[in-house]
C-alpha cells in the first residue's frame, strides 16, 4: 500500500495538486476536506446546529458518505455543489473542530486507503495524524494573499475580503484543533509563484528520488 499525504492550509493548492499528482502516479485520490464539508452539509440539512457537538457526533457515526473524484454523495443526495457553498464554508471549521467527528473521519480515511490499496490523500493533518508513516509527506504553503485569492475564485458567492478574513479565522482555529504544520519529515513546497505543472514536477522529482 502506497500512501502519499498532502497537507497544508486552505488555498495552498492541496486539492488541485493532489488530484493531478494522483493522475500522474496512477493512484486513487481522496479529498478529506470534502468529508468534513459533507458532514457539515448533512448537519445543516437535518437542522442540526453545527455547534451542538454531541448531536453532530451522533449524526456522523451513521452518515452514509461517498466521496469520489467526480462528486460527493451524502445520504444518497448529490451534494457536490452544496458542500462548496458559503453556508457550508462558514460552518465547516466548527464541525471539523469536533474531536468525535475527526476521530470518525480518520477511521474512514484509513479504511478508504486499505480498500484502494493506498492513494494520494489531502487535508490538514494527513501526514501528521492520519498517516504519520506515509511513504511521502508533502506540505504545501503559500503567501496569505495568494491563498485568499485562490479561495475567492473557488467560492464565487463571497468577495475577497470576506474570504481573506475567513482564512485567518480558520487558520487560528486549526492551531487549536490539529497541528497546522508539516510533519518533521515532510517535503515542503511553497506554491506561491508556481503553476500546477511546476508543483507536480517538483513533487514527482522527490518521489523519483525516493523522498
Amino acid at each position: 500500500m502506497r500512501i502519499i499525504a498532502i497537507d497544508g492550509p486552505a488555498g495552498s493548492g492541496k486539492s488541485t495538486v493532489a488530484r493531478a499528482l494522483a493522475a500522474r502516479l496512477g493512484l486513487d485520490y481522496l479529498d478529506t476536506g470534502a468529508m468534513y464539508r459533507a458532514a457539515t452539509f448533512a448537519a445543516l440539512r437535518r437542522g442540526i446546529d453545527p455547534a451542538e457537538a454531541d448531536q453532530v457526533a451522533r449524526m456522523v457515526g451513521s452518515l452514509d458518505l461517498d466521496v469520489r473524484v467526480d462528486g460527493v454523495t451524502v445520504d444518497g443526495v448529490d451534494a457536490s455543489i452544496e458542500i462548496r457553498g458559503p453556508e457550508v464554508s462558514r460552518a465547516v471549521s466548527i464541525v471539523a473542530a469536533n474531536p468525535a467527528v475527526r476521530a470518525e473521519m480518520r477511521r474512514r480515511q484509513r479504511e478508504w486507503a486499505v480498500v484502494h490499496d493506498g492513494g494520494v490523500l489531502e487535508g490538514r493533518d494527513i501526514g501528521t495524524v492520519v498517516f504519520p508513516d506515509a511513504d511521502l509527506k508533502v506540505y504545501l504553503t503559500a503567501d496569505p494573499e495568494v491563498r485568499a485569492q485562490r479561495r475567492s475564485q473557488e467560492v464565487t458567492d463571497l468577495d475577497y475580503e470576506t474570504v481573506a478574513a475567513d482564512l485567518v479565522r480558520r487558520d487560528a482555529l486549526d492551531h487549536t484543533v490539529t497541528p497546522l504544520v508539516g510533519a518533521p519529515d515532510a517535503f515542503v513546497v511553497d506554491t506561491t509563484g508556481l503553476t500546477v505543472d511546476e508543483i507536480i514536477e517538483v513533487i514527482t522529482s522527490e518521489v523519483d528520488a525516493g523522498g
